[in-house]
């Protein structure tokens, strides 16, 4: 394995922390709805159903990154990488500005916790089993999200154990304070970490999506951080132009 450059692996690390705890959060907030509604059993059952497909797709995906090779691997993840970057990066731009609402986890919760009741009115026999579907619905998505950013940053340069490390400590993490606090994180600054997740990986994507056209950047892994400098100010620059005055925030 080729060494590694801190500029390439801490930003990695970094992203696949930031991404993941801002959907460990989110999923978190469905699976305690339902322990709180149901109990932890069928909250565990869904979650523990959703891991363990998502370690499959894990053990499936790993062995077959190895036999593409590595000029379209890297311009493939590197597309996107950019896509996805500048998907987050607009949101986060968007609620910056007051266009769109903020993401609220008490709201999350609140509406999740209505649903299940309004189940449990129409058909109590099955609500176990329908808020068990729910906590897998919820772990599945954002964990498939999570799965990608591992693999997304971490393919390409050896660092998948990284990006993977970064991701376990960012669910290690959220457990332990949503175990030691059992409500909702809505303290967590999810919008600030989106907009730099955002930024992290579309520089990532630019960065690989170059390297696999053979693009050979000034500085090398340094390239990073000035594109990730030019994301920053862009997407600052565009929150201020869209700002609403307070009170006029969309719904």
């Amino acid at each position: 394995m080729e060494s590694l450059s801190w500029t390439v692996a801490a930003p990695a690390v970094s992203a696949a922390f930031a991404a993941s705890v801002v959907e460990v959060v989110e999923a978190f907030t469905i699976v305690l709805a339902v322990a709180t509604l149901r109990g932890w059993r069928p909250a565990v059952a869904g979650t523990a159903a959703a891991l363990a497909i998502l370690a499959l797709l894990v053990l499936t995906l790993g062995p077959l990154l190895d036999r593409v090779p590595l000029h379209a691997l890297q311009l493939v993840i590197g597309v996107l990488l950019l896509l996805f970057g500048m998907g987050w990066l607009r949101k986060a731009v968007l609620r910056s500005a007051g266009v769109l609402a903020l993401h609220d986890e008490d709201a999350a919760f609140a509406a999740e916790t209505a649903a299940l009741s309004r189940e449990a009115g129409r058909n109590p026999a099955s609500l176990d089993w329908i808020a068990g579907l729910g906590a897998f619905k919820a772990v599945l998505l954002e964990g498939l999200e999570v799965v990608f950013i591992v693999i997304a940053v971490g393919a390409g340069r050896g660092l998948l154990a990284y990006a993977a490390l970064g991701a376990l400590a960012a669910c290690i993490a959220v457990l332990a304070i949503g175990a030691v606090l059992h409500r909702p994180l809505s303290k967590v600054p999810e919008n600030t970490l989106k907009f730099g997740v955002g930024i992290m990986l579309a520089s990532f994507g630019v960065f690989w999506t170059g390297e696999g056209l053979g693009i050979e950047w000034p500085g090398g892994d340094l390239a990073l951080f000035v594109f990730a400098a030019l994301f920053l100010v862009t997407g600052a620059g565009m929150a201020g132009l869209l700002r609403r005055p307070a009170g006029e925030t969309a719904r």
